[in-house]
């Protein structure tokens, strides 16, 4: 059996977007040039950006010559609260509607393990996941060019 405990689509690509726009510092990014270069949905991903933007993640310019980009240091942003707030509230097994609720006592440890999860992540910020090197490597495998003078 394959293991079942995933992030959301909607946290995989806010994680996504913000590993993106932290490897393009230098300028601000659009949402269908994210959304071709990851090959994913622009609809999709547009709800992800307003949320991302409401949350003060990332800074949305409108208007002609706009676009997006981080709204505070890569160093800032946290993946553990960045996760814990595009995945909500978790309900790993069903519980709340399970026939045994209230004789169960599995709800506990699951909770626990489930904080402990976001407590590691909470260990780490965007830019510690996101290097020169990485930063370079994710620019490669979405086929652009790594800039001479480095990533910022």
């Amino acid at each position: 059996m394959e293991p079942s405990l995933r992030l959301t689509r909607f946290s995989d690509y806010a994680v996504r977007v913000l590993l993106y726009l932290a490897a393009h510092t230098d300028r601000l990014c659009s949402i269908a040039e994210i959304a071709m270069a990851y090959d994913i949905s622009q609809n999709h991903l547009m709800k992800v950006v307003s949320d991302l933007a409401a949350n003060g993640y990332v800074h949305a310019q409108r208007g002609r010559g706009g676009g997006l980009r981080l709204a505070q240091a890569a160093q800032e942003i946290n993946i553990g609260r960045l996760l814990r707030h595009t995945e909500g509230e978790i309900d790993l097994v069903g519980c709340a509607t399970c026939k045994l609720k209230g004789a169960c006592r599995l709800p506990g440890p699951l909770d626990l393990a489930l904080d402990a999860f976001f407590a590691v992540l909470e260990n780490y910020t965007l830019a510690q996941v996101m290097d020169d090197k990485s930063g370079a490597r994710l620019l490669s495998l979405l086929g652009e060019e790594v800039p001479a003078e480095g990533l910022h």
